[in-house]
């Protein structure tokens, strides 16, 4: 028996008709998830993480509908860390649900339509009123929305139906305070729902990976130690399928005819320029990263006087959601010659006609620069082809060191905030607007999540009294948000 039998037919069928066989990624993920237990996937780009976690999902729907019509509710909570990846899981969903309807009527089952919704900041006000009224099975979003989503009154009630939360692109978020907020939001989440969801989580490229396990499933949820084991702090209770980061790449740092220096002459620019349409016009499309939105907008107008106006576009968080998702289709069509972008497009999207990505700049990251490279060549099979355009002497450094640590399999190791404050105020108004709490049942809820783990409780204390009593300022106090009866120790939005 494989771990394919465990499917639902249709579902299985489908699978087969697709892939040759699952990756180890999915035959290792597959029976944890199916189990219900809390799992990160660890997994080279490319190696069908995001399949593996959806999989099984849509496998219970499908049962379920055998049982009776699927209600209107949100069964599957997929949190991505760019609006641009949840946009593109939202469209990879669409033509895998359709097939697997049409495979299960023609083994005579039910053939349900599962429903699949974005909720960003790019979400009209009238599609966020369809999530409302008619919620979807799967709601694919940001941390952000989810935050916002939680603190609503209508959208909390949607979200009280979750089963499963998947965190895709995990190391992208544990590093900074944005990781920090989210954390709270799922331990929120946890209050919210009927009972806690199974948690997902996915990333190519984490290190340490027990630490992700715990922000994942959060502080409380920890595993005994086994007989003579002393583990300091407690293990986290997840299941880790690590696969390895590593994939075949091909490197080349690419310097400019004469000596680098501490800055860039035009000269060397107009030769990064040139190199660059060369190597455009040897590919089929090619993916440009640089760091800087104003970089974006230059190398894309250069590149566009000797490629063309139109094979080339640039790409980052400033532009219109029209033109960013016009560009995001014509890169997967193929229609791009070349998009320079910034780190909005470094992430798990899925685009299978880039076959080279520049790096113009020192990435100044390990996982960064993997996670780049890993936009070309995106499906098993295929290698990963990068080129490092250093623009000075200390940059081209940087790049030898980085592709040495590649090549020797590094990875960055990540270092996340430790109980930031500012988070935790923001959090606490937010959550207290929507129901209140018991000061020391609130504290509880807060220690649950990892980054505030070892919060103290005179630190709590502080916060709570700060966004009670408001911040002096000239003409009396501001910022109070939150109304403290001290005699119940209750806390409640004002």
């Amino acid at each position: 028996m494989t771990v394919l039998d465990s499917f639902h037919p249709a579902v299985r069928a489908w699978f087969q008709r697709k892939f040759d066989a699952p990756t180890e990624a999915q035959e290792r993920g597959w029976p944890e998830i199916l189990a219900g237990r809390d799992t990160l996937i660890a997994a080279p780009t490319g190696s069908g993480k995001t399949l593996a976690a959806f999989l099984v999902a849509i496998d219970r729907l499908l049962r379920r509908a055998e049982e009776g019509p699927l209600e209107d509710a949100v069964e599957v909570l997929y949190i991505s860390p760019l609006k641009a990846l949840s946009n593109d899981i939202q469209r990879n969903l669409e033509e895998p649900l359709a097939e697997i309807a049409e495979l299960a009527r023609e083994l005579g089952g039910a053939a349900p339509e599962i429903r699949t919704m974005v909720r960003t900041g790019d979400t009209t006000p009238a599609e966020r009123q369809g999530i409302v009224r008619q919620p979807p099975h799967i709601l694919i979003t940001t941390p952000e929305s989810l935050y916002l989503m939680l603190t609503a009154e209508r959208s909390r009630e949607v979200l009280r139906s979750v089963k499963t939360v998947i965190v895709d692109e995990i190391h992208a978020l544990i590093r900074d305070k944005r990781g920090s907020h989210l954390a709270l939001s799922l331990a929120r989440l946890d209050h919210v729902c009927r009972q806690r969801p199974a948690r997902i989580g996915l990333s190519a490229t984490v290190r340490p990976i027990e630490q992700a396990a715990r922000f994942l499933v959060g502080s409380d949820r920890v595993r005994p130690a086994a007989a003579g084991e002393l583990a300091e702090p407690a293990p986290p209770d997840c299941v880790v399928v690590d696969a390895g980061h590593q994939r075949d790449l091909e490197l080349t740092i690419e310097v400019p005819a004469t000596d680098l220096s501490a800055v860039c002459s035009g000269d060397q620019w107009r030769d990064i320029y040139d190199r660059l349409a060369e190597l455009i016009r040897a590919h089929r499309t090619t993916l440009i990263f640089v760091n800087t939105r104003r970089l974006a907008e230059r190398v894309a107008h250069h590149l566009s006087e000797r490629v063309g106006e139109e094979h080339v576009g640039s790409h980052h968080g400033s532009l219109s959601k029209d033109r960013r998702l016009g560009l995001e289709r014509r890169l997967k069509a193929g229609e791009l010659r070349a998009l320079v972008a910034t780190a909005s497009l470094e992430l798990g999207i899925d685009i299978g006609t880039v076959d080279l990505v520049c790096q113009l700049e020192s990435p100044r990251s390990l996982t960064t620069f993997l996670q780049r490279v890993g936009r070309s060549g995106h499906a098993l099979g295929l290698t990963p082809k990068g080129r490092l355009f250093p623009t000075t002497r200390d940059e081209l450094v940087e790049c030898a060191a980085l592709v040495r640590a590649v090549r020797a399999g590094r990875l960055d190791a990540v270092h996340p905030p430790v109980a930031p404050l500012d988070i935790l105020a923001q959090q606490l108004v937010a959550e207290c607007a929507s129901e209140a709490w018991n000061e020391d049942e609130l504290f509880e809820l807060v220690r649950r999540a990892a980054p505030y783990a070892a919060l103290s409780r005179r630190d709590f204390d502080e916060v709570i009294e700060l966004v009670s009593e408001g911040i002096a300022v000239g003409y009396g106090r501001a910022a109070a948000h939150l109304h403290r009866d001290r005699i119940n120790g209750v806390v409640r939005g004002r």
